[in-house]
């Protein structure tokens, strides 16, 4: 990285979200706690979709590469944030910084196409039921998700870019747990002006071309829906796509609180916690939202349960 030509500053010490030794092992303990489980939830989604036969659609393929994002994006934040606040060390190289800010922003933009794409398939399993085979076909889903990461790559760099074009001379205190855009711009001793502009229109075009693609496929469903006339396939049709706008509402809403706004109204102490909440408890969400109340995904644990014994017995 030939950002080292850009600054005076070789590395940074990220503050975190407390100076107090005891809130930092509450939090440690908290954060570990919510780690697992994200791990525990996320892998176990994808496993079971991977096992399950009865689960090899087009709604669980893109929930299982959505599990395998919330489990990358988890592990790009947390275990750093861990480890700074189990011990005294506060320091991150400037290469470690950049590029773990760089995968944030890659996976989080790609999730915003993972769920557009998987209101995509909402809208054509509810509103075009017969074609949904032919529609849903597994290179079309292959290509979404391909064009989901593709794109979060390409937004990724040119935020590298941009970034990476800023100067760094005095000060290398972060005021965040982890490499955070905002932050790291405040820190800059260069006019960030048109950093801040062009960031902020590849972030409005992430968030209006995704979050358009959902409204109009859940606007076309909830017509499809209202002409139902049995109660019971209305409240099914319902049931379908609710884990989905449950997921999308506390992705999108946590998104635009943070970063959608003008930089005078950062809120340090607000903006860490809905940070915390958008990096580490949406990725811990995601699985139990999409597994509690889905009877398919319990019908498969049970299934590979009963599977796995009855290969036990066996042998």
């Amino acid at each position: 990285m030939g950002s080292r030509n850009n600054t005076n500053v070789p590395d940074f010490i990220l503050m975190g979200l407390t100076d107090s030794e005891v809130i930092q092992l509450v939090l440690f303990m908290l954060f570990l706690l919510i780690y697992l489980i994200t791990l525990l939830g996320n892998a176990g989604m994808v496993l079971l979709i991977h096992l399950d036969l009865q689960l090899h659609t087009p709604m669980y393929f893109f929930l299982s590469h959505l599990s395998f994002l919330d489990l990358s994006y988890s592990s790009v934040i947390t275990p750093k944030t861990l480890e700074k606040l189990l011990t005294s060390n506060k320091y991150i190289s400037y290469t470690g910084c950049f590029t773990q800010m760089s995968f944030y922003f890659f996976l989080a933009v790609t999730e915003f196409f993972f769920l557009s794409s998987m209101a995509y398939d909402r809208y054509v399993a509810i509103c075009n039921p017969l074609h949904y085979p032919v529609v849903m076909s597994r290179r079309l889903c292959c290509s979404l998700i391909t064009g989901s990461y593709m794109i979060g790559f390409t937004e990724s760099l040119l935020n590298l870019l941009f970034m990476n074009s800023l100067h760094f001379c005095n000060s290398n205190v972060i005021y965040h747990f982890f490499c955070e855009t905002i932050p790291i711009l405040a820190l800059s001793c260069t006019d960030t002006h048109h950093t801040e502009i062009m960031l902020f229109i590849l972030g409005s075009l992430n968030v209006s071309v995704s979050l358009i693609t959902i409204l109009v496929s859940y606007v076309s469903i909830l017509s499809t829906i209202l002409k139902i006339n049995s109660t019971s396939a209305k409240r099914k049709a319902f049931s379908t796509c609710a884990s989905h706008l449950l997921g999308v509402t506390i992705y999108y809403g946590s998104t635009i609180f943070i970063y959608l706004k003008p930089r005078k109204s950062y809120s340090l102490g607000k903006d860490q916690v809905a940070s915390v909440f958008y990096t580490m408890v949406i990725p811990m969400l995601n699985p139990l939202i999409y597994s509690l109340r889905n009877k398919e995904v319990k019908n498969a644990f049970i299934r590979v349960m009963q599977k796995r014994e009855s290969s036990r017995q066996l042998k």
